[in-house]
Formats: structure tokens, sequence, C-alpha cells
């Protein structure tokens, strides 16, 4: 049994009654997200391209690959190509999905599907309204050192450049 406790532009909040495979029934409050694509832009010469965005929830501004949520019913990769040129203004010759990851499976089912872009060619930025971003570049390696000294703390990202940076060995 499911019962909705709220219905927002982003996500709805369920309060679901479930038979957990030992036996025992708990409601567990679960928070139903519509998924989201994720890019790493990377140059031919090694060069990645990240956002230094403002979250509110995470208290600033952070660091992060291109995102953005899934519009209802649509193919992941085509999130990924809109989202890659609305936020920093690129298009990509080729993407590659890395990975499809559960940000917080505990209290979420949303799945973020990850790609590497390249192939990199100029195209538009259209930010929306509430997205407040600064558009950085850095050798890949940088920003794995980023990683290292806990300066990229967003999770997403982290699995993007990490799996791209093994996948490349771009130092």
């Amino acid at each position: 049994m499911t019962k909705n406790i709220y219905t927002g532009i982003v996500v709805n909040l369920n309060v679901d009654t479930v038979t957990l495979p030992n036996g025992i029934t708990v409601d567990l409050e679960v928070v139903r997200h519509p998924g989201a694509a994720a890019v790493v832009p990377l140059k031919d010469d090694g060069i990645v391209i990240l956002i230094k965005q403002f979250r509110h929830a995470a208290g600033g501004f952070i660091y992060e690959i291109p995102a953005g949520k899934l519009h209802p019913g649509e193919d992941p990769k085509v999130c990924a190509v809109r989202e890659l040129e609305e936020e920093v203004g690129y298009r990509a010759g080729s993407l590659e999905l890395l990975s499809s990851i559960f940000t917080a499976p505990g209290f979420t089912d949303e799945v973020i599907h990850i790609y590497k872009a390249t192939g990199l060619t100029i195209g538009r930025q259209q930010l929306d309204r509430d997205e407040v971003l600064d558009v950085i570049e850095m050798p890949l390696a940088e920003a794995i050192g980023m990683i290292e000294a806990g300066t990229i703390r967003d999770a997403k990202s982290i699995v993007g450049l990490q799996a791209v940076y093994l996948q490349n060995n771009i130092s």
C-alpha cells in the first residue's frame, strides 16, 4: 500500500507499507524521483568541463559535472545532450554511458545515468532561471586532485570523473 504525503515539482514523498524479505511489514518513507542524466565533458586534450553551481541544500557553491532531471518518459541520453548544452554551452559528438547509479537507495528511487561526452563543439548555453553557476575548465588530473582534497564532494561527479580517469588513464 502507498500513501502519498507530498507531490512536488521535483519529487514526491510516499509512505509505502512493505513486507520485507524476512516477513516483517513496515512503513517506509520513499522519495520518488524521475531520475537524471549527468555528463563528464572531456575535450580532446584531456580538459574536463565542470560547473561551480549554487546549491541551497548543500549550503552554497559546489563543483559538479553538468546534470539535469529527466522529463517524463525521456531517454536519459536525450537529457544528457540537452543538459550539456544548456549548462556549459557544448555539444557532444559522442556520448558513452559510464554508469547508472542509485543516489541514496535507503530513501529514494532516483537513478542518475552518467555519460562521457567527447568530440565537443561549441553550442549555446541557456541556463534556467534557478541555475546560478560558473563554467570551469581544468585538466582531468586536477579534478581528480580536487576529489582527493575533498573539494569535489558531489557523488555523481566523483563517480563520473573517476570512471573517465580510470578509463582514459589521463594524468
